[in-house]
């Protein structure tokens, strides 16, 4: 979601999204939760963290509330490191309707923090 928020705000930034243990598809009920606000998802593909850790960045944040712990060590070339922690939605159990709740609940607190990032970096100039 938080890739999709990003790229909604600048077409232009390289976003990468992935996770310690990543779903084979991207969750349904996130792609809903993204579609209500017009920003599709349905088209992104899930990845492994452990694909970017020899990468340059810019940026690293972590964003579920567990990944500061599980998440590996980036050796590649990171600017800044961040963390923004968030419940991860996808380990909600209950009834789909509870689900969508917490996902939209997520999406809207990535809405307000990155969003928050974003025009105070843009602000910088960085």
């Amino acid at each position: 979601m938080a890739e999709g928020y990003l790229k909604s705000l600048d077409p232009e930034l390289e976003v990468d999204s992935a996770g310690t243990d990543p779903e084979t598809d991207v969750n349904p009920i996130a792609v809903i939760a993204m579609k209500e606000i017009g920003i599709d998802i349905s088209g992104h593909k899930t990845k492994s963290v452990g694909q970017f850790v020899n990468g340059t960045f810019d940026y690293v944040i972590t964003a579920c509330d567990d990944a500061r712990e599980t998440c590996p060590v980036f050796t590649g070339k990171v600017k800044h490191r961040l963390h923004i922690g968030f419940e991860d939605p996808a380990r909600v159990q209950g009834t789909d309707e509870h689900k969508l709740a917490v996902y939209k609940r997520v999406r809207n607190e990535i809405i307000d923090e990155f969003g928050k990032l974003y025009r105070s970096l843009e602000q910088s100039g960085k």
